[in-house]
């Protein structure tokens, strides 16, 4: 694993669990604890994290979104799990709503054989990925730069995305609970993938199988409001149980 990477999944564990151990880190990838330590240190020299006594822990807990540049680089094998399996589900002449996660651009890559697609998003990266395809109709929501995340928000992308009505909508979160719901880090985000998931017929929910069980800051929705969980690895059985009372299909 390249330094880089490493601090990518440092930083990941930081957002899930909100501190790190240098020891158990030095376990988990094979390395020495003064390598580890350098890594936060660079990352505590990039602000991203506050350096403790044996470890280090979040600098922005309330806030816990990783610039997008990380979170691409994050997990990468399970988000192309989980692009594999929603390619499967996705036809030729589809209209499809995506957000700006790290998640949805990964299907974009593996969906771009598909023919005549109409793609809506509020993802930067994802129009710059489909800046060639010729054969697809690509919209841009509009809306106000949210820095770091190269996404579009604000009042006006939710009214161009609520102008429309398409197939399916394709959204990730921060956390999946079974009584609190779909959840996600901030505002702006929430209310982009509510009015995604209110414009589609389809509903899917793409998860890293580490976000169940998970709650963040604001909600989205209900889980019953979800017609699929795609995720890279099998849940638990309460899980089957829970998707299975209502009406969620769960693919992994």
């Amino acid at each position: 694993m390249l330094a880089i990477e490493r601090r990518r999944e440092i930083l990941a564990r930081l957002t899930s669990d909100g501190k790190v151990l240098v020891s158990a880190l030095a376990h988990d990838f094979g390395v020495t604890e003064e390598t580890i330590r350098r890594d936060l240190e660079k990352l505590d020299n990039e602000g991203l994290v506050s350096k403790t006594y044996g470890g280090a822990v979040s600098k922005h807990p309330s806030a816990p979104d990783l610039p997008y540049n990380v979170r691409e680089g994050v997990n990468v094998e399970q988000k192309r799990a989980i692009a594999d399996k929603i390619c499967d589900l996705i036809r030729d002449g589809e209209r499809i709503m995506l957000d700006s996660s790290s998640t949805a651009l990964y299907v974009i890559k593996k969906i771009k054989d598909k023919k005549n697609l109409t793609i809506i998003t509020n993802s930067l990266k994802i129009l710059l990925e489909l800046a060639d395809k010729q054969d697809w109709t690509v919209l841009s929501t509009g809306g106000a730069l949210k820095k770091g995340a190269l996404s579009l928000t604000g009042s006006s992308a939710e009214k161009m995305i609520n102008s429309y009505h398409v197939d399916t909508a394709i959204c990730s979160c921060k956390g999946l609970d079974m009584t609190l719901g779909i959840t996600d880090s901030n505002e702006n985000d929430s209310l982009i993938k509510q009015a995604m998931i209110g414009s589609a017929e389809r509903r899917i929910l793409a998860l890293d199988s580490e976000k169940f069980d998970k709650k963040s800051f604001v909600k989205v929705c209900k889980a019953s409001d979800i017609d699929i969980i795609v995720t890279d690895s099998e849940p638990s059985e309460k899980w089957f149980g829970f998707c299975h009372e209502n009406g969620i299909e769960l693919l992994y």
